[in-house]
């Protein structure tokens, strides 16, 4: 079944109408497919079947303790890059054990709780950080499990505020600068080498760079084997798109296929970071219009919902389809689709042909990655509820914020 679909003029979420979640729920609100999030973890479980490999969920992509609830029940790790993160996937009852902490910024504090909780691996992306996780391992008296991230210097061709893999990024090593740091690594009591990490951006549409990627990363891989520096694990991380518009992202299994390929006889257990892929298009923001508004120049269509609920329009000019919820009979005007928050750049979608009238729902779809997990409380906006559907039954995994409750922690001068 597709996992919102129109039956009877109506946008559905699996069997339930998007109407009655915003007559239950409200609006904004974050509508996700427990069907579609299930699937598309199957699929890259399915694609690692009868291999050494690890699915490692991107926290940051959705860190709603739902979700990851769901996938650690479905089996996969996870990956993180913060201590909030971690703390997150302990209170969903996942394993820090199947957990990757990846990230430029490690404090000690967070280096610490990681270790406590026994993690799988740092993905550790600078010199200095790999020292300062040697200091505290030891004054805990532990060797840190760790990967270095190596920066391939490979174009990932996709927005730069997301390509992560080439040398002006702050992210990882230079390949070049990598040998010599393992070879440090190495004499450290401190820590335990036990892989590679590799992770050059997110939305790729194709599969090219990510197999270059790989191929330097297995040569050095080969190197350090060759040196007496055995690893465990690859850290393939994630990045692979989704269909947003008219886009054309590879198959996984052909990309699995290829990766599996290149990794040949090595005994190197592979890991994979997805996020945006297993939970992009199982979620839609749902929104309701409040004034249709016509001017010399355009038309908008001033909804409820805003950037700071959906900041991915405004900060990557990015496209998500808008969907009227209802299917009008009336004629189409072209609109800009924008929120109440005081920016110019506070858009949902830009040049939107829609048959609307005020008090309609809209639904902006493939919104389930990097939606709710980089909203914000700007113009001290609450941020939305959040629900999850299966089949017919909607199941309420974060209430909507109070207003009150965004400055309880604050205190006038007295």
């Amino acid at each position: 079944m597709t996992s919102f679909a129109y039956r009877d003029g109506v946008l559905r979420a699996e069997s339930v109408s998007l109407e009655s979640i915003a007559k239950d729920f409200g609006t904004p609100c974050y509508v996700y497919s427990r069907s579609a999030l299930e699937a598309a973890y199957a699929e890259f479980a399915m694609g690692c079947a009868g291999r050494d490999a690890l699915v490692c969920y991107a926290v940051k992509a959705n860190s709603n303790l739902a979700i990851l609830n769901l996938f650690a029940r479905l089996g996969a790790g996870f990956d993180i890059v913060s201590g909030g993160e971690l703390k997150r996937v302990l209170a969903a009852g996942a394993a820090a054990s199947k957990t990757v902490f990846s990230g430029v910024g490690k404090t000690e504090g967070e280096m610490r709780d990681a270790l406590e909780a026994g993690i799988l691996c740092f993905n550790v992306e600078s010199e200095a950080e790999l020292l300062r996780l040697d200091r505290v391992a030891r004054s805990l008296g532990q060797r840190a499990p760790v990967s270095l991230r190596v920066n391939p210097d490979i174009d990932p061709r996709t927005h730069p505020y997301i390509a992560t893999g080439q040398l002006d990024n702050k992210f990882g090593v230079p390949i070049a600068e990598a040998l010599p740091l393992y070879r440090t690594a190495a004499g450290l009591a401190g820590l335990r080498l036990t892989g590679i990490d590799c992770h050059i951006g997110s939305q790729l549409l194709e599969t090219g760079p990510l197999v270059a990627a790989l191929e330097r990363v297995l040569a050095l891989a080969d190197r350090l084997d060759a040196e007496g520096i055995h690893l465990e694990h690859l850290d393939l991380g994630g990045g692979l798109g989704i269909r947003y518009r008219d886009e054309r992202p590879p198959e996984l299994r052909d990309y699995l296929d290829k990766v599996f390929s290149l990794v040949g006889q090595r005994e190197l257990k592979l890991i994979f970071e997805p996020g945006r892929l297993l939970v992009g298009n199982a979620g839609v923001l749902l929104t309701r219009v409040e004034y249709l508004k016509h001017g010399p120049a355009r038309s908008f269509a001033v909804v409820d919902a805003a950037m700071n609920d959906l900041l991915r329009p405004a900060l990557y000019e990015a496209w998500h389809d808008i969907l009227a919820v209802r299917v009008h009979a009336g004629e189409a005007r072209v609109y800009d689709v924008v929120g109440p928050v005081c920016e110019s750049g506070d858009f949902l979608g830009r040049d939107r042909s829609l048959a609307l009238a005020e008090g309609d729902l809209l639904a902006v779809m493939s919104a389930g990655a990097y939606g709710m997990s980089m909203s914000s409380n700007y113009n001290t906006r609450a941020r939305p509820a959040e629900v999850i559907v299966q089949d017919s039954s909607v199941h309420l995994v974060r209430e909507r914020e109070r207003l009150e409750s965004l400055f309880a922690l604050e205190r006038v001068l007295p």
